[in-house]
């Protein structure tokens, strides 16, 4: 399980890593980013698994996977970041292995697309 302080549970801090974070995507996932200028909080993160994914069972499983996946990257990531996870309908396809691969790398490109941006501004 994730600890609440590492859990993104408001819509306004949804809504602030949509609208001002970066967007990166993979075959199962698509993640939002944000990089908060204070990092007075921990690293936090949220999921999002709609009803496109399929019925209750599939959605659970899928949160499941994704939250046992981000549990050990969050001591990883830097304070005062905002990862949402948003699993597309043919994430029920993928096997925990897939959707490891596939958070690390989703990872790996919001790191780097911040850092572009930083050197753009």
């Amino acid at each position: 399980m994730i600890p609440a302080a590492h859990r993104i549970r408001s819509g306004d801090d949804f809504k602030r890593v949509f609208k001002a974070g970066v967007r990166v995507r993979s075959e199962h996932l698509m993640a939002h980013s944000l990089t908060d200028t204070d990092d007075s909080h921990a690293a936090r993160v949220g999921f999002i698994v709609s009803r496109a994914v399929g019925n209750a069972v599939r959605r659970n499983r899928v949160k499941r996977r994704l939250r046992e996946i981000m549990r050990p990257r969050i001591a990883e990531m830097e304070p005062g970041c905002l990862f949402v996870l948003r699993a597309q309908p043919n994430a029920t396809e993928a096997d925990f292995a897939q959707l490891d691969s596939e958070v690390t790398m989703l990872l790996a490109k919001a790191r780097r697309k911040h850092q572009d941006r930083g050197r753009r501004t």
